[in-house]
């Protein structure tokens, strides 16, 4: 969306004009699910927490301001709410309660070449639900919904520095996972050889 039609959105929304609310609704439902469904691992909760994202945005629609960030604003009220989701639940984050598979894909030519791009997928929702929060996050906000790194650093709360470090450990971490995990099946290949 061009800063134009955001900030005509914006001016409607403060207005209480219900189409732009369901214009807004249109562009940014299907990308809050999904980074809500990665950081929760569960669809359940996503969806619970991104009504409750909708509802908040009704609910302070005529105090934006004039120059509001929807995606900034959008994915920082879902990430504030996972995060309380999480504290007042205390999810323990080393438990996995199922992988959904999310990651996106493009159109495959072959059978081949879409068996191998589902198991990259498989691989990089697997190593990407495994990272702590705080890398997860970045990633999701920075490389998934393709917000700025100055937009991503305030949904989370911290510094355009902090998240520029934050990233950087984040996409190390998350390449050291996939080469631990692609030892791990180097492994098991070689013990069903023997």
């Amino acid at each position: 969306m061009d800063r134009d039609t955001e900030l005509e959105y914006v001016a409607r929304l403060r207005a209480g004009d219900t189409d732009a609310f369901d214009l807004v609704h249109a562009e940014f439902n299907g990308r809050l699910f999904a980074f809500l469904a990665r950081l929760a691992r569960s669809r359940d909760i996503a969806e619970d927490l991104l009504e409750e994202t909708w509802l908040r945005l009704v609910e302070h629609a005529d105090r934006l301001h004039e120059d509001t960030r929807l995606a900034a604003w959008l994915f920082t009220v879902a990430r504030n709410l996972y995060v309380s989701y999480c504290r007042s639940r205390a999810l323990e984050e080393a438990s996995v309660p199922g992988l959904i598979g999310l990651w996106p894909t493009g159109l495959r030519t072959s059978p081949f070449e879409e068996a191998a791009a589902n198991e990259l997928e498989r691989r990089l929702e697997a190593a990407l639900a495994n990272l702590p929060f705080r890398y997860r996050e970045v990633l999701l906000l920075v490389g998934i919904e393709g917000l700025r790194p100055a937009e991503a650093a305030r949904v989370c709360g911290i510094s355009a520095e902090a998240l520029r470090q934050r990233l950087s450990r984040a996409r190390a971490l998350l390449e050291q996972r996939l080469r631990d995990a692609d030892r791990s099946i180097s492994v098991r290949l070689s013990e069903v050889r023997s």
